[in-house]
């Protein structure tokens, strides 16, 4: 049973970790470049995604490499921040900041796939574990050359590596981002399985 003492005291908290960390991850930052670029509304190219794998499709690499930092960045900063307020806090940063990538209110709910917002939570939570999981995508991008199984692979690992290096503490927590990033792939999913998916550095749809 929750101690009604306790929870008065940590819900402020707890409310305002997860409040601020949702409307940073909310931020669409693919698309604030694309737009302040000049280069219109990336939900418009490509796959309509905010990421950086379509922002890539613009054919500007530092912006799309831009997108890339700023995405991680916002998860790994709103973990870090909320970290110094203890480990459950950190947890519940994390998952506002994932959900509001996810899922921004300025964008009605339609927004990326998760996966730079993703690496840069466990990059905060656990560095070793962040590293094997950016690791993993970067093998698994140069020998496959998908950007989208890449990253499925990374998400899928990253739970493993929670476990291994950081205790099971934290693996439920890791599995369940894993699972929503999983759920936002579902359509790279079956295009995968057709063999239909774009390879990197392609201009079709992924």
């Amino acid at each position: 049973m929750i101690d009604p003492i306790s929870w008065a005291h940590t819900s402020p908290y707890i409310l305002a970790a997860f409040a601020a960390a949702y409307l940073l991850g909310s931020i669409p930052f693919g698309l604030v470049l694309t737009k302040l670029a000049g280069l219109g509304d990336v939900r418009n190219i490509g796959s309509g995604n905010i990421g950086a794998t379509n922002v890539l499709r613009t054919g500007n690499k530092k912006l799309a490499a831009a997108t890339l930092v700023l995405d991680g960045a916002k998860g790994a900063i709103a973990v870090l921040f909320a970290d110094m307020y203890g480990p459950d806090i950190a947890i519940v940063a994390a998952a506002g900041a994932l959900l509001g990538h996810l899922f921004p209110v300025w964008l009605k709910f339609r927004g990326g796939k998760g996966v730079a917002t993703a690496l840069g939570i466990f990059l905060a939570l656990s560095l070793p574990v962040g590293g094997l999981a950016c690791a993993t995508w970067l093998l698994a991008a140069v020998l496959f050359r998908y950007s989208s199984l890449s990253a499925l692979l990374a998400m899928a690992a990253a739970p493993l590596y929670m476990w291994w290096l950081a205790g099971p503490q934290r693996t439920d927590f890791a599995a369940a981002m894993a699972i929503l990033v999983w759920i936002r792939h579902h359509q790279n999913i079956r295009r995968l399985i057709r063999g239909e998916e774009s390879k990197i550095g392609f201009s079709r749809k992924g």
